[in-house]
């Protein structure tokens, strides 16, 4: 049997958002990039177009079922990030909870690594993810 503790505990902790259902996204939803290409050697800022195929985008915040919005792994991929939690802001991942589809990113010089993740309207992620090849691009 469980200490009373424990069970409060366990009753709390989806009322405060630390656990989540993750959605099912549509059989052969895809994301991926339009640019840049893997392995390219980009000067000065990088424009990032993303695309999708069997879903649709909508704002953060907006629930509409099959839709989400992209977000952008930076020199990180979806193996670092908690799947069942709302993604953090941050360098390493960025949102474009507004809808976008295409960003101009200012990157240090030297290699990174990019890899888009689309994620439901609380920022969490489908089940299983909807995720893209990782690509390796080169920033002079």
């Amino acid at each position: 049997m469980l200490p009373a503790i424990a069970v409060l505990g366990l009753a709390i902790t989806p009322a405060l958002g630390l656990t989540s259902d993750r959605p099912a996204p549509p059989e052969g939803a895809k994301v991926y990039f339009i640019s840049p290409s893997d392995g390219e050697t980009i000067e000065g800022s990088v424009t990032v177009r993303m695309g999708l195929r069997g879903m649709g985008v909508a704002p953060a915040g907006v629930e509409v079922d099959n839709t989400g919005h992209h977000h952008l792994l930076v020199n990180a991929t979806i193996d670092d990030i908690d799947l069942d939690a709302s993604l953090p802001f941050s360098d390493e991942t960025r949102h474009f909870g507004g809808g976008q589809t295409e960003a101009s990113l200012d990157l240090p010089a030297g290699t990174h690594t990019l890899q888009l993740l689309f994620m439901d309207y609380r920022h969490i992620s489908f089940d299983p993810p909807v995720a893209s090849d990782v690509i390796t691009i080169t920033v002079e």
